[in-house]
This record gives structure tokens, C-alpha cells and sequence, in this order.
């Protein structure tokens, strides 16, 4: 999956890992209606919220390099991230159109999930940066502990929300960096114990979540995950709210540990699908709008029976979009190759540039 990778030497378990965080986050997405009115959608909700987006930019930071771009990366953060974002925000807006009869242009307000598509050409822009700090990591958890208390710091360009989860993109570059899969043997089948101690972790996590329900829905938990709004914007104006969101750092990074200890080490019948994230992020939410906005899900579908379809659907909404035919329908869309725009020129380390199929989706992900 790195950018080291080839199809022969890959990790299973880095494809197998991001195709699960994937997953979640298509069954977060899935499940958003049961929040209003079932505990036992909003304690799913808040269970995978916790760690689904950090665990992704996790992954997304450990595939990144941090060196001085070259003239071949720059141009790649054009087609993969510049390229298809305005793409996707075009159709969004004229779905708006003809869905809702809503007119709103506004590029620079991201639609939906198009957020961490720009949170990731931030977070390829400052990484080069950030590298030449000491203390990076520390440095991070401070801007996005920081910019919860600037209330003009928005969702414009998504930058709010490309802070407030900086931290883990910068810390999964760091343990690459700390070569811990070598020191560790992270790679590998953990123990029995640690598997055990991983279960028993994301077990209390959601009893949690049960034991409180009441007070995570009336103090509105759920936003907190977001990373976007402020902390007055969150109604928590007090000096110490900043500690709030350290905690929910250190919880995030906690339960996606655990995520990945459970993670199979070996080559499963998914694990090509690994490779085919940012086809089921940029496509998924467009098969869950019509779920959503249609009534389909209405107020009297709240119980856990409900919630348990809709879970079950969300996960075969992921196996769909990651599959080959629909990549090679969308790939015109998620890997644009706009040669019409770009000046051809000459990378002193590489040669002449071509423009042909991207190896490496805007994660980092090595595609095979």
C-alpha cells in the first residue's frame, strides 16, 4: 500500500485495514438517521464516529512523505485531489438543483463527505513543513486543540476540520517514521491477549456509551467528533474545553489501535478491494443521499432490527463501489487525467513527465 509497494510486496494487512475503515465509515454515513430518535442508533453511531475518520488519516499519514515535493507530486495533487474534487462538488451541486431546486455555487464550502478530500491536500501542502519542526506531533495536537477556540477558523476550504484531525495524519507518518512494523512487528498476528485486550477496550467503549446515553445526547457528543465547529459553537465556551478535545484524541487514537489489532493479517477475498477506497468515499454517499432524503428511513423505522439492515446494506454498498466494474465506470471521475491543463515540463529527478494512470490514490494507497 505504500508508496514503496509493488502488487508482488504487499501488506495484506494495510489493504485489509483500509477497506475496514472504509466500511465504517460508509455504515456511519448509513446509519445517521437512527441517531434522532433510537439509543441504539446513536450508540453505534457514537461507537464508530469516535475512530473511523482518525483511523482512516492514521493510514493516510503512514503511506505520506515528507520531503520537498517534486514537480511530479505537485501535479498529482492537481488530479487527485484539485481535479476531482471540483468534479464531485459540480455534480453535487447540480444534484442539489434538480433534487431540491436549491441553487447554491459555493466551491469553497465542501458538499458532504468532500471535506477530507481537501483535508488531505492540506495535510500534503504543510507535511514538508510540520518535517522540519521538532516535536511535529506535538505541535499538531496543539493547532487542532488551538483552533477549537477561533470561531472564525469555519468549514471554509475545510480547514477547521483539516486541523482538528491533523494529529493523527501526522502521527501515522510518524510511526512510519519510528519504523514501528519493523520494531514491533505490527504487520503480524498480534497474540491472543492482545486481541482479547483490543475486544475487551472497544466493549467498554460502547457499555459507555449505553451506561450514558442520556448524557452524550443531550450534550450533543456527537458534533464533537466532527472536529469542524468551534467549542462556543459546540455551546462549550469554557477555558477548558481544549482538555475535552485532548481527550477525545488520545480515545480516538486509542480505539483505532484496537481496530487495527483486530484487523486479519492474512489475504482475504476483500483485500484487493484495500486498494479501491477513494472510489467507495467519493461514491458512496451518492447511493446513501436517495436512502437518506427519499423517507425511506422514517420515524417509525428506529428499532435495532432497522438499524442492523441498514448496517448490513451500508457494508454491501462498500464491497459494491470498491469492486473492478464500477472502478472502471468512475475512473474518469475519481482518477481525472486532465492533460488539456497541465503545462508539460521536465522533472529534473525523473525525466520527462507523463500523465498516465495514478499508482497512488490521494491516501497514498498503492494501487495495483
Amino acid at each position: 500500500m505504500g508508496a514503496s509497494s509493488t502488487a508482488t510486496s504487499r501488506v495484506p494487512v494495510w489493504d485489509n485495514a483500509r477497506f475496514v475503515a472504509i466500511t465504517f465509515v460508509v455504515v456511519g454515513h448509513g446509519i445517521q438517521r437512527f441517531t434522532y430518535d433510537s439509543d441504539a442508533g446513536l450508540v453505534a453511531y457514537l461507537f464508530i464516529y469516535a475512530f473511523h475518520m482518525p483511523l482512516f488519516a492514521i493510514i493516510s499519514g503512514y503511506f505520506s512523505k515528507s520531503g520537498p515535493p517534486t514537480a511530479r507530486q505537485m501535479r498529482r495533487v492537481i488530479t487527485d485531489i484539485l481535479v476531482p474534487y471540483v468534479i464531485f462538488e459540480s455534480i453535487w451541486t447540480l444534484l442539489h438543483y434538480v433534487v431540491e431546486g436549491r441553487v447554491s455555487v459555493n466551491p469553497t464550502t465542501p458538499s458532504w463527505t468532500l471535506w477530507f478530500l481537501l483535508a488531505l491536500g492540506i495535510f500534503r501542502l504543510i507535511l514538508p513543513y510540520l518535517a522540519l519542526l521538532r516535536w511535529p506531533l506535538l505541535w499538531a495536537v496543539i493547532a487542532s486543540i488551538g483552533v477549537g477556540y477561533f470561531s472564525n477558523v469555519d468549514s471554509t476550504f475545510s480547514l477547521s476540520r483539516a486541523i482538528g484531525i491533523l494529529p493523527f495524519f501526522v502521527l501515522g507518518w510518524k510511526l512510519r517514521e519510528w519504523h514501528l512494523v519493523e520494531r514491533w512487528r505490527v504487520a503480524e498476528a498480534p497474540a491472543v491477549l492482545v486481541r482479547m485486550g483490543a475486544l475487551a477496550v472497544l466493549a467498554i467503549w460502547a457499555a459507555v456509551l449505553w451506561a450514558f446515553i442520556d448524557v452524550w445526547r443531550a450534550t450533543d457528543l456527537r458534533f464533537w467528533f466532527f472536529y469542524d465547529d468551534s467549542y462556543d459553537g459546540l455551546g462549550e465556551d469554557q477555558w477548558w474545553a481544549g482538555a475535552v478535545r485532548l481527550s477525545l484524541l488520545a480515545l480516538a487514537v486509542l480505539l483505532s489501535a484496537c481496530v487495527f489489532v483486530l484487523v486479519p493479517r492474512r489475504q482475504l477475498f476483500f483485500t484487493p478491494l484495500g486498494q479501491a477506497t477513494m472510489y467507495v468515499y467519493l461514491l458512496h454517499s451518492f447511493v446513501l443521499y436517495p436512502i437518506r432524503e427519499s423517507g425511506i428511513i422514517g420515524d417509525e423505522i428506529t428499532g435495532w432490527p432497522w438499524l442492523l439492515v441498514m448496517t448490513v446494506i451500508s457494508i454491501g454498498i462498500s464491497f459494491a463501489l470498491a469492486s473492478p466494474w464500477v472502478r472502471w465506470a468512475a475512473r474518469p471521475l475519481v482518477e481525472p487525467r486532465p492533460r488539456w491543463l497541465l503545462h508539460r515540463e521536465i522533472d529534473t529527478t525523473t525525466g520527462p513527465m507523463r500523465l498516465g494512470p495514478s499508482r497512488t490514490d490521494p491516501t497514498g494507497s498503492r494501487r495495483g
